[in-house]
C-alpha cells in the first residue's frame, strides 16, 4: 500500500501515545519525514530538560514513518540506536528522518532531533539510526 501524507496522518492519529505527546507530521514524502512535538513540562525529567524517553520515541516514530515512504504503510521498527548530544530544551522538538537505503522489505534510516526556541533557533540534541521492516499485516481500517 502506497502511503501519502493523509494516510500517514491517519496512522499517527491511531497511536494513542502520539496523541498524548502531541506529535504532528510537518513534512512527509520522498524518503523523508519531519515530526514535531511541542515541549511542555509533562515531558520533562528532574533537571527540566525533555526526558530521553521522549527523544527516543521521536526517533523511533520518525524512523518508521520515513521507512513507510519507501516500504508502504505496514512497517515496524526493527531496531535503532540513539546518541544524546546535549540536553533538549525550548518550545518544540523536530525529528527529521531520511531513508539512506532500502530493499523490498527493509529500510535503513537516519534521524536528527533538534530543539527549537521561541526565536526559531534550532540546536541538534540527538541523532539516531535504525531499521524498519515491512510486515504482512493490514492496518486496522485500511484493508
Amino acid at each position: 500500500m502506497i502511503i501519502d501524507i493523509d494516510l500517514a496522518k491517519q496512522v499517527l492519529a491511531a497511536q494513542p501515545f502520539a496523541e498524548l505527546v502531541g506529535t504532528e507530521i510537518a513534512e512527509f514524502g520522498d524518503g523523508t519525514v519531519t515530526l514535531v512535538i511541542p515541549i511542555r513540562p509533562e515531558l520533562g525529567q528532574q533537571f527540566g530538560f525533555v526526558h530521553g524517553g521522549v527523544l527516543s520515541y521521536a526517533a523511533d516514530n520518525a524512523l518508521t514513518f520515513a521507512a513507510g515512504t519507501a516500504l508502504g504503510a505496514n512497517v515496524l521498527t526493527g531496531g535503532f540506536t540513539i546518541t544524546y548530544l546535549r540536553p533538549a530544551k525550548g518550545i518544540r522538538l523536530r525529528a527529521v528522518a531520511t531513508v539512506t537505503g532500502a530493499t523490498r522489505r527493509q529500510a535503513v534510516v537516519q534521524c536528527e532531533i533538534y530543539t527549537e526556541d521561541a526565536d526559531g533557533e534550532s540546536v541538534l540534541c540527538a541523532v539516531a539510526q535504525g531499521t524498519a521492516r515491512s510486515v504482512e499485516r493490514e492496518l486496522a481500517g485500511h484493508a
